[in-house]
């Protein structure tokens, strides 16, 4: 015991000098309880209250998170002995997720369905709370361990977010499937997570134990465990072939509990792939040498087969959440011609590439919930003459959805701009044909994005059909909060220099 009394006095100040790297964190920690106790003593009544404190709180993390900036610097900082790392990319990442975080929190109290919902909308507001804690750790990652929990962190509060709704069969549905999707990914990154341990002796990816026993190991066995991890994490980024469950999921949920799968898991899970990654691909590195799992060729062919699956299957559909599914599938893939660069102006394309999508897919959804809430329809085919019907958000939607696409002079354009130019650098540098065959897929399948895209303009504004011009309109919030969005990607698409400085 006296032997063991030097190293656990070593671990605690290290817990004790960590805390002051985790301030966002702990008014996160601190935040969620707050909110807990305000739904606690004011029941059902206590929505309101919930979400004005949620969004304060949120806003007050955001500082935290720009102060963070200033006490890093170029330089990353291991805390909680090894178990996460501070680093500029993580800081960057938890500013997006927290952005749109509260972008969602505003969104979640102006869908029809969710305010008639007879549990109210308090315990919403604390799961997402909760959720974005993990998010932040997922961000910071990069122990085996600390990875797996904070995977499980983010999962647990998705499948409640997801079957929320429990008085409607779709969304139980989509709970159960999303669930048990769930539990099989998580069982397989386990499993792999058990046999890196048993190759190395340890859970650290920056180590030189992992490093000597992964090296010292039979390639295949290695490269059969990082795979399984890889599928772990990628139940998360929703690539192919981990992609099933997500039409379905992103159908049965409330729509504002879709905007939220569909961005913030997906962005945390781009963190986690960086911290992940960035060892074995360093250029001097413990794994300098090693030749066992090449990153860069798996990386790529995934994003070509999530660009090919994501892209043509959106065409085929009709319902708007099921289309703006498979896009977010497609979307994935092309993310991931930023990540395999594996370079620092990759990496700044990446982040602001998330983010564009992030803002466009949650306005894209409101603006399906908006039309979902007046006219009680959710397929593409049903919006015909709509237009004429709501101008604003039809034009919104319009806006929207060319960012996505990704035509000028939006910044769904200049995100693509951005990854284009870092893959196109790179393979200037090393000829490699990978980088060839994702620069040709990425141009190829954003032409087949118009496909899918434009079918909401076209049926808003050059398909005909009767309608009553003088019904009364609901959810004028969310024309609002999509027209702010809007104008958001207008202006970061013609002025990037704006929000590159923050990431």
């Amino acid at each position: 015991m006296k032997d063991l009394l030097p190293y656990i006095t070593g671990q605690i100040n290290d817990v004790i000098s960590s805390i002051g790297l985790f301030m966002p964190e702990v008014y996160l920690t601190v935040l969620f309880i707050i909110v807990l106790v305000t739904d606690l003593l004011f029941g059902k009544k206590s929505a309101k209250l919930c979400r004005i404190v949620a969004s304060a709180g949120i806003l007050l993390v955001i500082f935290k998170d720009l102060q963070q900036v200033a006490l890093t610097g170029a330089y990353a900082l291991p805390i909680f002995n090894g178990m996460l790392v501070l680093h500029r990319t993580a800081i960057a990442f938890k500013f997006i997720v927290d952005i749109l975080a509260f972008a969602l929190l505003l969104y979640f109290a102006w869908d029809k369905k969710l305010q008639e919902h007879k549990k109210g909308l308090s315990d919403l507001y604390s799961i997402v709370i909760g959720s974005v804690l993990g998010l932040h750790l997922m961000t910071m990652a990069i122990n085996l361990l600390s990875v797996y929990l904070a995977i499980e962190f983010v999962s647990i509060a998705s499948y409640l977010l997801a079957s929320y709704r429990t008085e409607n069969a779709k969304t139980t549905e989509a709970g159960l499937k999303y669930v048990l999707f769930g539990a099989a990914a998580s069982a397989v990154m386990l499993y792999g997570i058990s046999l890196i341990y048993a190759y190395s002796g340890s859970l650290d990816v920056y180590s030189k134990e992992m490093a000597a026993g992964l090296m010292q190991t039979n390639t295949f066995s290695v490269s059969f465990a990082l795979s399984l991890v890889f599928i772990g994490i990628g139940f998360k980024l929703s690539f192919v072939p981990v992609h099933f469950y997500v039409p379905d999921v992103y159908e049965g949920a409330a729509t504002p509990v879709t905007a939220y799968l569909s961005t913030l898991p997906k962005i945390a899970a781009f963190a986690l792939v960086v911290n992940f990654v960035a060892p074995f691909v360093a250029q001097q590195g413990f794994y300098t040498n090693w030749k066992g799992f090449d990153f860069r060729l798996t990386l790529s062919a995934i994003g070509i087969l999530t660009m090919v699956v994501g892209n043509f299957a959106a065409v085929l559909q009709n319902n708007v959440k099921r289309m703006l599914a498979y896009s977010g599938i497609a979307h994935t893939g092309f993310a991931l011609m930023a990540l395999v660069t594996f370079t620092p102006q990759g990496l700044t394309a990446l982040t602001y590439y998330l983010l564009m999508y992030g803002l466009a897919n949650i306005a894209a959804l409101a603006l399906a919930n908006y039309f979902e809430n007046n006219e009680s329809i959710t397929n593409m085919s049903d919006y015909k003459g709509l237009g004429f019907k709501y101008p604003l958000a039809s034009v919104c939607f319009v806006v929207v959805l060319i960012s996505l696409t990704g035509i000028p002079v939006s910044a769904g354009f200049t995100g693509k701009v951005f990854v284009f130019s870092a893959v196109y650098g790179v393979y200037q540098q090393t000829h490699n044909v990978w980088l060839l065959a994702l620069l040709i897929t990425g141009a190829v399948t954003t032409v087949v994005g118009l496909f899918y895209y434009l079918k909401v303009p076209l049926n808003l504004f050059l398909k005909r059909s009767e309608f009553t011009p003088n019904e009364i309109s609901y959810s004028t919030n969310l024309v609002v909060f999509s027209s702010v969005i809007a104008l958001l990607l207008i202006i970061f698409g013609i002025l990037p220099d704006l929000l590159i400085k923050f990431l």
